[in-house]
């Protein structure tokens, strides 16, 4: 089994993977990490340098080859990873993949990232609240129809690590 971690940014991807993997006795990958690893470089720098285009080729190829490798671990995907070219079909293609889509809404979005805005290049430059929650609501709009295509999908607003991962540990049996 490859459990695929699917959602916003600061929905709570790295959280819920890293406990699920430790309850279900697995490794634990974050897909940006893997990237950051083989370019020797942040996701920041990579797309400073060499841009957005030239990051989600990399990304599609670092996905494909995980996918592709034996074994089974549970990944954290990039918020918008299942957005772009052809990595929806590669984990919904790979029969060993389930896919789960931690659904957390705007409000609780918005509380979650207001926080984290300097280490979040994406959104370090908004300047309100306001502006965030648009930011946020525009990107939802468009990734929602992906991250609805999981095989699973999770409520967070409002909930525990330990209770979301137990809702999908519950799911999966």
């Amino acid at each position: 089994m490859k459990l695929i971690i699917a959602g916003y940014m600061g929905s709570g991807k790295t959280a819920v993977g890293t406990a699920l993997a430790a309850s279900l006795d697995l490794q634990f990958l974050d897909l940006d990490n893997e990237i950051s690893r083989l370019e020797g470089r942040s996701i920041s720098e990579i797309f400073s340098a060499s841009g957005e285009i030239y990051f989600r080729r990399k990304e599609t190829e670092v996905l494909q080859r995980l996918l592709e490798q034996e074994g089974n671990f549970i990944l954290s995907l990039g918020g918008g990873t299942p957005c772009y070219g052809k990595n929806l079909q590669l984990i919904k293609d790979n029969p060993e993949t389930i896919s789960v889509y931690l659904k957390t809404g705007i409000e609780e979005l918005k509380k979650r990232l207001i926080n984290e805005k300097e280490s979040r290049p994406l959104i370090a430059e908004l300047d309100s609240p306001e502006v965030l929650e648009d930011f946020i609501r525009k990107h939802l709009f468009e990734r929602t129809f992906y991250y609805n295509q999981s095989d699973l999908i999770v409520s967070t607003d409002g909930r525990s690590v330990r209770d979301i991962v137990d809702d999908i540990l519950e799911r999966l049996n």
